[in-house]
């Protein structure tokens, strides 16, 4: 078996997309549950911490499921995106009914969206932040709650996929649109070059 460049520990389909639109090809790990990263905030803790400190873990999640399956060692890539507003936190809603409920504090707001990277190799982390700042329209009621039974925010920080048809929401964007997706290129790219795994871009 042809040893990975490096591996995603993340089971986003949004994430391996975007790396293999950048020339890349990751092995996808799959983290067992018992080892899987608590994302509940820590009380008082700011969204960049806790964005941070999630991407640190996860990455860290992937060493030691290799570890733990035997998998040919590799650099691993770990991330982790939220959404806030001001001080508050926004991960994946549990249902419709949360999702209307963030949807509606977003409404006719600007909020932020935080994606953190962070690439492990044995006990050493290295880590970039993508800091993009995202202005929703107006929504009304009805359009909220037929977005929120559509389930496409389920799966979603902040319940809304930009490259979904919540792109009908965004009245600006400053940023990174592939970070606010879920892992910003530019961040992930100098990273991974970092240590030396480069795309076909910067290959040729």
């Amino acid at each position: 078996m042809t040893r990975p460049a490096f591996y995603l520990a993340s089971s986003s389909p949004r994430r391996r997309e975007l790396l293999l639109q950048a020339g890349y090809a990751p092995a996808v790990l799959r983290i067992d549950p018992q080892r899987a990263v608590d994302e509940t905030p820590v009380a008082g803790e700011p969204p960049l911490v806790y964005v941070k400190r999630l991407a640190h873990a996860k990455a860290l999640a992937g060493v030691a499921e290799l570890l733990a399956s035997g998998l040919e060692p590799a650099p691993v890539l770990g991330a982790d995106t939220t959404v806030a507003l001001g001080a508050e936190i926004f991960g994946k809603p549990a249902d419709a009914d949360e999702a209307v409920a963030i949807l509606s504090r977003l409404s006719g707001r600007e909020h932020q969206v935080l994606t953190a990277v962070a690439l492990a190799e044995g006990e050493r982390v290295d880590l970039r932040i993508s800091v993009s700042r995202v202005r929703f329209a107006r929504l009304g009621p009805a359009e909220i709650r037929a977005y929120a039974q559509t389930g496409e925010p389920l799966d979603k920080a902040g319940a809304y996929g930009i490259q979904g048809r919540a792109a009908c929401f965004v009245e600006r964007l400053e940023g990174s649109y592939s970070g606010v997706m879920g892992l910003p290129l530019f961040e992930t790219a100098d990273l991974l070059a970092q240590s030396g795994i480069v795309n076909w871009k910067r290959d040729t």
